[in-house]
């Protein structure tokens, strides 16, 4: 079969099963001797950090939970292999007017913007609090005081506190560790 056959299709699995339904494919992609037609499997993640109790954590978080990518060219067999893993729930398709459901694949322009999403080098900020929430200051120079987050900017991991100073409210910028949530 040629190579330009193989296209990427969604494939829904058990939602928190991805990782396990990519596994088990790769376990039937080998021994069932389809290497040639069932290419890569991917869950498709993002690193997110996650900032919990004053720390930071990289965590990676599912773009698309209950969702994989497989890369594969479509016929029976091939279609027998991932249809039948377990965790599998069907694949994302079509039905045409005689009712024949028809597996849809990516466009490439789909698949590149996904798999780009993946390889970003600086990851996203996960915040816990939104405007107009009380917070309290746990480091720095206002440290104990309660204020209201006035505005996030997550691309700097900061965030604009509005802070009660005589009877007048100040704004004070903020690093995402120095406030937590009341």
């Amino acid at each position: 079969m040629p190579e330009n056959d193989k296209k990427w299709y969604v494939v829904h699995t058990y939602s928190g099963y991805e990782d396990r339904v990519k596994q088990n494919l790769a376990h039937r992609i080998e021994s069932m001797d389809v290497q040639d037609k069932i290419f890569q499997v991917v869950v498709p993640t993002e690193d997110e950090i996650e900032i919990r109790d004053g720390q930071r954590r990289t965590v990676a978080r599912k773009i698309f939970p209950g969702y994989i990518l497989v890369e594969m060219i479509m016929d029976e067999e091939s279609w027998h292999v991932v249809r039948n893993t377990p965790g599998v729930t069907g694949i994302v398709s079509t039905q045409d007017d005689k009712g024949k459901i028809e597996p849809v694949p990516l466009e490439e322009l789909e698949v590149k913007s996904i798999l780009k999403q993946m390889e970003a080098e600086t990851p996203r900020i996960k915040v816990g609090f939104s405007r107009g929430q009380s917070v309290r200051i746990t480091d720095g120079p206002f440290i104990d005081f309660i204020g209201v987050v006035d505005d996030i900017n997550e691309e700097k991991g900061k965030v604009r506190v509005l802070v009660s100073f005589f009877g007048r409210e100040t704004p004070v910028e903020l690093d995402f560790l120095q406030v937590e949530r009341l």
